[in-house]
C-alpha cells in the first residue's frame, strides 16, 4: 500500500495538464469555501445565519454543477472512452435523467413501466456491449492484461451474490420507508448525485490501477440515504456509480463493471440504515455507524473485483487476496473516513439537523417537540414533501409546496389523520 502511495499522483499540487490545473485550483478553492462557510455560519446568529446558509447552499449547488460539467468535458477531451462503451452508457444516463424528469411531472403506473422498460433495455445493451468489448480482448489489452488473467466465474458469482445482498439489506431496512418517489425526493436525489459527481473530480490522490481519495465526495449520497431511506439511497448510489464509469474508466468485464461502479456505490446508499434507530441517541452516531457499514460494503465490492479481475497485478509470491485487500484499503478506507469525519461535523450542527428533519421523508422519531396548540389547531404532515406544520379548520395547504391537505378522522383511534387530496 505504501509503495502504491509513492507512485500516485497528488492532485492538489499537480499542474501538468489543463484538467489537472483546473482540478488543483478547484481543490484549494473548495477548501477555502468550506472555511469561509464555517467561519460565517458560526459568526452569524438567528435569521441572519439562516439567510446566509440558504444563499450559500444555492451557490454551492451551482458551483458543484459547474465543476462537474467542466471536468466531464475535459475528461472527454483528454482521456476519451471506447465508443462501444460510451454510447450505451450515455443512452442509459439519458434514460435515467429523462425518467427522473418525467416522474417530476407525472407519477403513475404507465410512467413507471415505460421508464423501467427503457432503463432495463439500456442496462442490457450496456452489458452486451461490454461483453463484446471484453471478448475482443481490447478491454484487457487496454489495462495491460489478457483474457486469461481475468477470473470470469469468480466475477460473475461475486457480482451476483453481492447484488442480491445489497438489494435484500436495502429492502429489509427500508420496510417502513415511504413508497414511491415524491417531487422532493427526486429533486434531492438529482442535487445530491450532481454534488457527489462534482466533488469526485476533486481528487487528493489517484491510485495507479484506479481508485481515488476525494474531498468527501460520498457525503451528499450518504445524507440523501439518511433523509429518504435506504431503498432510495441504493438507487441514487446505483445511478452515481454509472456516472463514475464515465469519469474513471477501468472496464474489462461486465461483472467487474458492476462491482466497481453501480454495485460499489449502491452500497453507499445503506448509510441511512440507522437514521431512525432509537438506541443511538445522537444524530452524529447514527450517521457515522451507518456510513461505516456502507463504506465496508463498498470496500467488499472493490475487494472482490480486485481479486478476480486485477489479481495478476499482485507482486510475485503475494497471495491475490492480500494484494487486493491492501490495494483497496489504500484508497477506499481514507475516502470513507474523510466523508464520515466531515459528516459528523455537519451533523453536529443543530440547525442542519433541524432543517434536514423538516425536509426529510423518513425521519419519524427525532423531530423537535411541538409547542402547545390551541384547541382548534391540528398537526399535519404533507404527503408530498414531508413537511410538518400546524393549521386550523378542516382544509389547508402545505406552506412549503402548496399541496392541499384535508383533515379526516381515524375511525379506530378517533385521532385526526391528515391526508393529501392528491394521493
Amino acid at each position: 500500500m505504501f509503495l502504491s502511495l509513492l507512485v500516485t499522483e497528488w492532485y492538489p499540487i499537480l499542474f501538468d495538464t489543463p484538467s489537472n490545473i483546473v482540478r488543483s485550483v478547484a481543490i484549494w478553492l473548495t477548501i477555502a469555501a468550506v472555511i469561509v462557510f464555517l467561519a460565517c455560519f458560526f459568526a452569524f446568529k438567528g435569521e441572519k445565519r439562516k439567510k446566509f446558509a440558504k444563499y450559500y447552499g444555492i451557490g454551492a449547488v451551482i458551483y458543484a454543477c459547474v465543476i462537474g460539467v467542466l471536468f466531464l468535458v475535459l475528461s472527454f477531451i483528454e482521456d476519451g472512452i471506447e465508443p462501444i462503451l460510451f454510447y450505451p452508457l450515455l443512452a442509459l444516463v439519458l434514460v435515467l435523467a429523462g425518467g427522473a424528469l418525467a416522474l417530476f411531472f407525472r407519477r403513475d403506473k404507465i410512467t413507471y413501466i415505460v421508464i423501467g422498460c427503457l432503463a432495463g433495455a439500456a442496462i442490457v445493451a450496456s452489458l452486451i456491449c461490454m461483453g463484446i468489448h471484453f471478448a475482443s480482448g481490447d478491454a484487457a489489452d487496454n489495462n495491460w492484461l489478457t483474457n486469461e488473467d481475468v477470473n470470469t466465474v469468480g466475477l460473475y458469482v461475486g457480482a451476483a451474490l453481492l447484488a442480491v445482498a445489497v438489494v435484500v439489506v436495502a429492502f429489509l431496512l427500508g420496510r417502513k420507508d415511504r413508497k414511491g418517489f415524491s417531487t422532493r425526493s427526486i429533486t434531492f436525489a438529482a442535487v445530491c448525485i450532481a454534488m457527489s459527481f462534482a466533488l469526485s473530480y476533486l481528487r487528493i490522490v489517484k491510485m495507479p490501477q484506479g481508485g481515488s481519495i476525494t474531498i468527501a465526495s460520498l457525503l451528499p449520497l450518504m445524507i440523501y440515504s439518511y433523509m429518504f431511506g435506504t431503498k432510495k439511497g441504493v438507487l441514487a448510489g446505483f445511478i452515481y456509480g454509472i456516472l463514475q464509469a464515465f469519469q474513471d474508466t477501468y472496464i474489462l468485464h461486465p461483472a467487474q463493471f458492476l462491482l466497481d461502479y453501480p454495485l460499489a456505490f449502491s452500497a453507499i446508499g445503506l448509510a441511512g440504515m440507522f437514521a431512525n434507530n432509537k438506541t443511538l441517541k445522537f444524530p452524529q452516531v447514527r450517521f457515522a455507524v451507518g456510513a461505516i457499514v456502507a463504506g465496508l460494503g463498498r470496500f467488499v465490492m472493490h475487494f472482490v473485483s480486485g481479486m478476480f479481475a486485477f489479481g495478476v497485478n499482485a507482486p510475485e509470491g503475494q497471495p491475490v487476496w492480500i494484494y487486493s485487500l491492501i490495494y483497496q484499503a489504500g484508497y477506499v478506507l481514507p475516502d470513507i473516513a474523510i466523508a464520515i469525519v466531515v459528516g459528523v461535523l455537519v451533523f453536529s450542527s443543530k440547525t442542519f439537523v433541524r432543517e434536514m428533519e423538516r425536509r426529510a421523508e423518513n425521519l419519524r422519531v427525532f423531530t423537535t417537540p411541538a409547542a402547545p396548540m390551541e384547541e382548534d389547531e391540528h398537526v399535519a404532515t404533507c404527503s408530498e414533501c414531508g413537511a410538518k406544520f400546524t393549521y386550523s379548520g378542516d382544509v389547508t395547504k402545505c406552506p412549503y409546496c402548496n399541496t392541499p391537505v384535508e383533515r379526516k378522522e381515524d375511525a379506530e383511534t378517533n385521532v385526526a389523520v391528515n391526508v393529501s387530496k392528491t394521493e
